[in-house]
C-alpha cells in the first residue's frame, strides 16, 4: 500500500515502468549507464532501470566536468604514490587508459567530439621544486606506463611550445602524448540513446530514499512516495551513495567550472593541468573552460550542495588574466558546479555491501577515463 499522500501510480505506469526489474541501477552517470550497457551485453533478457534524481540530466559530475581525456599528470601520479603502491598506481593508470578506449569504441570518436591534442601540465616559479621533480621522473615514467599506451614515451618535455600557447608566467611544460579531450554534453547524449536502444528504462527526477532488502528481493523507495521491486541494486551515485550506503568511505568534493565567450584567435589548444591538478583549463573551440581551485577551501569544497564561491572564482579569473589570457580581453559567459566523488586515494570502490545490493562509486575525479571499465567490473560483480 502507497503512504497516504504519496504519488498514485496508474496502473499502466506501475505494469509497464515501475512495478519490477531484475536490476535497477540507482545513479544515471557514466558508471551507472555503462553499467546497463555491459548488463544487456551478459544477458539481453535482463528487465534493467536506471533511475537519477537529476531533474532534466543525470545529477552530478558526469554532465558538469570539463571533458578532460586524461588517466594521470605526472605530479598527480606523484601524488597517488603517497597513498598507494607503485603497482596499485600504474594498475589504476591502466584501468584509466582501457576506460578511455573503450568509451571511444563505443560511442565512437566522432560522436563524442574526441580531439588528441594532448594533455599538457605547466609549471611556474612557484612550482620550482615539484617541476624539477617531475622533469626528473620523466625516464622512469616512461618505462613504467609503456607496456600500456605502448607508447615509448608518453610523457615529454614540451617547454618549447610555451610561446605557441599564449600562456604567462610559465616556465616548463609536459605533454602527455596518449590524452585529449571530448565533448561532455555529446558523450553523455549518445551514452543515453545507445542505452535506451537496449531496452534499457532511464528516469531522471526520481530519486531513492531507502532500501529494504529481503531474502528474494528489494524494495526500492522512490521520493515520490511509490516502491520498485528489484532482484538486485546497483548503486553508482558516486559523492551522494553514503545517502543510501553511509558505510561507504565516500566524500564530495565540489568542482567549480567557468567558460569564457568566444575569444577570436585563441592560441591555445588542448587539455592543461596546473598546480598538481587543483587547476584544470582547455580550450573548446575558440572559448577556454576553467575548472578547480578546490584546494583553496578543502572543508568548503567537501559539499553536495551545487553552488559557487567568491574566492575560488575570484582564483579563476586571476589566473586566466595572468597566466592563461595575458594581454587578451575576456568575458565569463557561464559559471557551474559539479560534485565529484573523492576517499583518502583514488582507487574506485566496487563491491558487494550486501547479498543484493552492490556499489560502483568514488571515480576521484576521473569518471570520463575510468568510468566504463568500472562499470565493466560492477556488471560482472551483479551478474556474477
Amino acid at each position: 500500500m502507497e503512504q497516504a499522500g504519496s504519488f498514485q501510480l496508474s496502473y499502466w505506469e506501475k505494469s509497464t515502468h515501475f512495478g519490477s526489474c531484475d536490476v535497477l541501477i540507482i545513479g544515471g552517470g557514466l558508471v551507472g549507464l555503462f553499467s546497463a550497457l555491459e548488463l544487456k551485453q551478459k544477458d539481453p533478457g535482463l528487465r534493467i532501470t536506471v533511475l537519477d534524481r537529476g531533474p532534466f540530466l543525470p545529477y552530478g559530475a558526469s554532465t558538469r566536468n570539463a571533458g578532460f581525456a586524461c588517466f594521470g599528470s605526472i605530479s598527480e601520479l606523484l601524488d597517488d604514490l603517497q597513498s598507494l603502491s607503485e603497482e596499485q598506481v600504474f594498475s589504476l593508470v591502466e584501468r584509466r587508459y582501457k576506460g578511455l578506449l573503450k568509451m571511444r569504441s563505443l560511442l565512437g570518436d566522432e560522436a563524442i567530439d574526441y580531439e588528441p591534442l594532448g594533455g599538457y601540465e605547466v609549471f611556474t616559479n612557484e612550482q620550482y621544486e615539484l617541476s624539477e621533480k617531475c622533469f626528473a621522473s620523466l625516464e622512469s615514467f616512461n618505462t613504467a606506463i609503456k607496456p600500456i599506451t605502448g607508447l615509448d614515451q608518453t610523457y615529454v618535455d614540451a617547454s618549447h611550445e610555451m610561446a605557441s600557447f599564449g600562456l604567462g608566467g610559465v616556465t616548463g611544460i609536459i605533454r602527455n602524448q596518449g590524452e585529449g579531450q571530448i565533448d561532455t554534453g555529446k558523450m553523455m547524449k549518445r551514452l543515453l540513446q545507445k542505452v535506451r536502444e537496449s531496452g534499457t528504462d532511464v528516469f531522471t527526477g526520481l530519486g531513492v530514499v531507502k532500501l529494504d532488502e529481503h531474502a528474494s528481493h528489494i524494495n526500492v523507495h522512490t521520493n515520490f512516495g511509490f516502491v520498485i521491486t528489484a532482484g538486485r541494486v546497483l548503486v553508482t551515485t558516486n559523492a551522494f551513495a553514503c545517502e543510501l550506503l553511509p558505510e561507504l568511505d565516500v566524500r564530495p568534493g565540489r568542482a567549480q567550472v567557468l567558460v569564457t565567450d568566444l575569444i577570436p584567435g585563441l592560441r591555445l589548444r588542448g587539455s592543461f593541468h596546473y598546480d598538481r591538478g587543483y587547476y584544470y583549463f582547455r580550450n573548446v573551440g575558440e572559448r577556454v573552460m576553467f575548472g578547480g581551485g578546490r584546494h583553496l577551501d578543502f572543508e568548503g569544497e567537501r559539499t553536495t550542495d551545487f553552488g559557487l564561491t567568491e574566492k575560488i572564482q575570484d582564483s579563476l579569473e586571476e589566473l586566466l588574466r595572468t597566466m592563461i589570457l595575458p594581454g587578451t580581453e575576456f568575458r565569463i559567459e557561464q559559471r557551474w558546479s559539479g560534485i565529484m566523488g573523492l576517499g583518502p586515494d583514488r582507487m574506485p570502490v566496487v563491491k558487494s555491501v550486501s547479498p543484493r545490493v552492490f556499489c560502483a562509486v568514488r571515480m576521484g575525479g576521473m569518471g570520463v577515463a575510468i568510468g566504463s571499465v568500472v562499470a565493466e567490473e560492477a556488471a560482472e560483480m551483479v551478474v556474477g
